[in-house]
């Protein structure tokens, strides 16, 4: 739906997308593979996970905050697109399970680390995918906080208050 808005309304509403996607491209496409090349090992993937799951929590949080209804819609919207981004998390963390699992399976020692090395690999993709698909749909948003508009299923769970 279209809405009238102000300048000052479309910029704020713009903010939670920008946001979202510079987190996405700083956290996921640069810092992941950074700390995968660096060889600091799997627990070094919490560091970007957890900075990514901490910019989730802000963002729900300040949708729940923003008094003006345009631009708190827009943070519920990111929300929502973030949803997709946590359900990539979940699937690559089942997958590095059961990476681990199998490794854990391999007799030699080498076959172990070929089998975990492979497969972590492997796990990330849901990941990968997901930062993808959450960026075209990021872009998308902001392209509507633009003209002033917020999605119907937006407007049928947070009716606008003014």
């Amino acid at each position: 739906m279209q809405f009238e808005v102000t300048q000052s309304e479309i910029m704020q509403a713009k903010v939670p997308h920008n946001l979202f996607v510079s987190g996405l491209f700083v956290l996921d496409l640069f810092m992941t593979p950074a700390i995968i090349v660096l060889n600091v090992g799997m627990s070094g993937l919490l560091i970007p996970l957890l900075c990514s799951l901490t910019l989730i929590g802000y963002i729900f949080v300040r949708a729940r905050q923003t008094s003006q209804w345009f631009p708190a819609a827009h943070w519920r919207l990111t929300f929502l697109h973030a949803k997709w981004l946590m359900i990539g998390y979940a699937a690559s963390a089942l997958l590095i399970l059961l990476a681990w699992l199998l490794s854990q399976g391999a007799h030699e020692a080498s076959m172990q680390r070929i089998l975990w090395t492979s497969l972590t690999r492997v796990a990330l993709m849901p990941t990968l995918i997901a930062v993808m698909i959450t960026a075209v749909m990021e872009a998308s948003a902001i392209g509507l906080a633009g003209k002033g508009e917020v999605p119907n299923k937006i407007v049928k769970v947070f009716p606008r208050f003014e």
